[in-house]
């Protein structure tokens, strides 16, 4: 169909070909997009390169989301190569793993604003140095979670950052929408990937969702990457300051007796 022929993007936080990130990346790209990428430091080089490569990418830089003068010369990098860009996706998120275990009460106050700083802040940060440059009807989304609206074992500080990076969204929405950028979250049922593998019990979170989705599986890499693409594209024209929930109908469903069982033991 080639909805992105001509689109020209970035997407900040690929990291693997295993994560959402990606997922995303292979729909835009398939359909004709033109994806630049930034990676975090020179450990992430090695795997972001060749990804970047492979989809032909103009641009490939290294960005700390957190350091604002790295944002604004990725940014002053896309105006030189593309003049101006259709589409922004922020697919960054990071806290420290202790405040990932054990009691939310016990996050410590680093944790916390490394959280925070790092996966809510940064699109606030993003959004300020891409407004210049995306043209009328463009699209800037991020990634979320249901963990931002509800307390999801293990999920902990993460939950609250997520809920900050949704929050921050309606306001940037409300900021940006008059020069006819749209700004929305895509939040996606639980995926096995190399950062989730990371969370504890998250073997367990996989199977509960098979048993509470509607449509009775978990969502699948294409399936995320496709509601990615809706976002990005002209398709969703009319959406903004929105969260788009991609996650076979969990969210919409109570939990069952068998779900809590799974999720109630050790």
């Amino acid at each position: 169909m080639d909805l992105m022929k001509g689109k020209k993007g970035i997407i900040f936080g690929v990291s693997n070909t295993h994560g959402i990130a990606y997922g995303i990346a292979k729909q835009l790209f398939d359909e004709g997009a033109d994806i630049a990428f930034t990676y975090a430091g020179e450990a992430m080089e090695k795997r972001v390169r060749p990804i970047a490569e492979g989809m032909n990418a103009k641009l490939i830089m290294s960005c700390d989301v957190t350091k604002e003068d790295e944002v604004e010369a990725v940014f002053k990098e896309c105006e030189k190569i593309y003049g101006k860009l259709d589409f922004v996706v922020h697919a960054v998120a990071f806290a420290p793993k202790e405040d990932l275990m054990g009691r939310f009460v016990d996050t410590s106050k680093e944790g916390w604003d490394i959280a925070l700083g790092v996966s809510a802040y940064s699109l606030v940060t993003i959004c300020r140095h891409a407004e210049p440059i995306m043209n009328e009807g463009s699209s800037i989304f991020a990634l979320t979670y249901l963990g931002s609206i509800l307390s999801v074992p293990s999920y902990n500080v993460m939950g609250v950052a997520k809920a900050a990076l949704e929050s921050a969204m309606r306001f940037l929405a409300v900021d940006l929408g008059p020069k006819g950028i749209r700004v929305n979250c895509l939040s996606s049922g639980p995926v096995k990937t190399l950062a989730s593998m990371g969370i504890s019990g998250f073997s367990k979170m996989l199977k509960a969702a098979v048993l509470r989705a509607p449509l009775n599986r978990n969502v699948s890499l294409e399936d995320v990457g496709k509601a990615g693409l809706y976002l990005a594209s002209d398709l969703s024209s009319g959406t903004t300051g929105e969260v788009i929930y991609c996650d076979c109908g969990c969210r919409s469903a109570y939990a069952s007796a068998e779900e809590m069982d799974i999720l109630s033991r050790e």
